[in-house]
């Protein structure tokens, strides 16, 4: 772990990439920001596996099964060089809604998440006939708040129906703007008195996932301190990494790229200062993902 007295900063991953066996890496905002990849950072992730034979298994908090992030992904860009496996926040939600079988479900997000119930033994429904919330974000993330479903929120919450939150996110970056994600609705039905389950990043069922994921890939369980998390969000990839005992290199250009001075030149003071007021810690920061 790096100390107070050495450099945070680093050129690239290939300054720490020999002391890791496996990466856990974010894909909004590290690979690429929803509308189109980052070239140098996938080239980072290849580099590694390619140098050092590390396994990369990328971690999100997309609220959709594994098969549509790949297709995504290939879509924009990122070629299959880049990782060995996919675990996303849709995949362990799914193991949640498992354990309910038979329910009546209301989806409250987009039908372009509807994949992730396929197969499962849940009936979607109306708000009226549910016993049961699973939530992948707002139906229409370009134009609205969470302050548009306060009134529907408090309703529900009054029922005190069982909220499935599948991606904790609160805001990701789409281009140059920020939308609000699933994890804002979340909160918000919890402030109300909502009861409230969340699987992805920064929680625990999505990590355990992961390190399975990475053994399979190995062969071997792989020691914690020889795996790195990569991430831009610090209340989702770098609190989660951290509560998990794993080292972060903290991309620091995504999210919060606004809080740290130029984005491409960061002022490591403020790097520092920032993770001590949101009592974290990170192996190294570094604007955007490079080898």
């Amino acid at each position: 772990m790096t100390t107070a007295s050495s450099p945070l900063l680093v050129s690239g991953l290939r300054d720490i990439a020999s002391e890791y066996d496996g990466i856990l890496s974010d894909v909004w905002g590290v690979l690429h920001n929803g509308v189109s990849a980052f070239e140098k950072a996938h080239e980072a992730l290849s580099a590694y596996r390619a140098e050092t034979g590390g396994a990369v298994v990328l971690i999100t908090n997309a609220p959709r099964p594994n098969p549509p992030i790949r297709e995504q992904l290939a879509n924009l860009g990122v070629p299959l060089s880049a990782y060995d496996d996919i675990v996303t926040s849709g995949d362990v939600t799914r193991e949640l809604l498992a354990k309910h079988p038979g329910s009546k479900l209301f989806h409250l997000g987009p039908d372009r998440d509807l994949a992730l119930y396929e197969g499962l033994d849940v009936t979607l429904t109306s708000e009226d006939d549910a016993d049961l919330i699973g939530c992948t974000g707002l139906f229409h993330d370009e134009t609205e708040t969470p302050d548009d479903y306060r009134d529907q929120l408090a309703r529900l919450a009054k029922r005190k129906l069982p909220f499935v939150c599948a991606n904790p996110d609160i805001v990701v970056e789409r281009g140059d703007r920020l939308i609000w994600c699933a994890g804002a609705l979340g909160r918000l039905y919890e402030d109300l008195g909502g009861p409230l389950s969340i699987v992805g990043k920064p929680h625990k069922p999505i990590y355990d996932s992961a390190r399975s994921h990475l053994a399979k890939i190995r062969g071997r369980t792989v020691e914690d301190a020889k795996i790195l998390a990569v991430g831009d969000g610090l209340p989702t990839d770098i609190r989660g990494a951290d509560s998990q005992g794993l080292d972060v290199l903290f991309v620091t250009a995504g999210i919060h790229a606004a809080d740290f001075g130029p984005a491409d030149t960061p002022d490591e003071g403020l790097i520092r200062r920032r993770l001590a007021e949101e009592g974290l810690s990170a192996r190294a920061a570094i604007p955007r993902l490079v080898w």
